[in-house]
């Protein structure tokens, strides 16, 4: 798949993987791991992006545990009505927008928000785009979080396999990302293996 095929692909997904799977599943140990990393490094008044946020249900439960400046990016259009659906407040309150993140963070400026993080969003960007984890650092003025596939191996996709296909369908790229994001200047702060992600909190400076 070429990047403008992995785009098209999350843009018009239904069924597994879409906005209204992940609305339907709620609120994950991931929600209050996000919850519990910004309750200790950020405070309730920080802005905050969530990058690939489809229907919100993680930005929902930090709105319920008292964060009230959220954005979200996701490039699913039908992301924001199951939002509006589902998580009525949160579309109320947030501020969301609809595109690939390849072109919404350049809009950003530089230090935009205070925390910016990621939930198996980013090990879907293709190679070619990886430009944009430097947009990523960029628009991040203090904390950044990813929770992400790394492989399932002892080196958790850092062999020989640096992509997998997801059910046969869509790429997942394994990546590093304490390495990728520390070579970007961040300094790693937090690192938890999980049986199917890594979870990672970095401090940018």
């Amino acid at each position: 798949m070429d990047p403008n095929d992995v785009r098209r692909d999350w843009a018009e997904r239904t069924g597994d993987y879409s906005p209204a799977y992940y609305a339907d599943e709620g609120a994950t140990e991931t929600s209050e791991w996000l919850r519990s990393i910004l309750d200790f490094y950020a405070d309730e008044d920080a802005a905050i992006l969530e990058v690939g946020c489809s229907s919100g249900r993680h930005l929902e439960h930090l709105r319920r545990a008292g964060f009230e400046n959220l954005t979200g990016i996701d490039i699913n259009p039908d992301a924001f009505d199951v939002m509006a659906e589902h998580y009525p407040d949160l579309r109320d309150t947030g501020t969301f927008h609809a595109g690939a993140i390849e072109d919404l963070l350049p809009e950003f400026a530089d230090d935009r928000f205070d925390v910016v993080y990621s939930v198996e969003t980013l090990q879907h960007v293709h190679p070619e785009d990886a430009w944009v984890f430097e947009e990523v650092v960029r628009v991040t003025d203090d904390l950044l979080c990813t929770v992400e596939n790394e492989g399932n191996g002892a080196t958790r996709g850092r062999g020989e396999e640096d992509v997998s296909y997801v059910e046969g369908e869509f790429p997942l790229y394994h990546r590093d990302w304490k390495a990728i994001f520390s070579e970007l200047g961040a300094v790693q702060l937090v690192a938890e293996p999980s049986e199917r992600d890594t979870h990672r909190a970095f401090r940018v400076p």
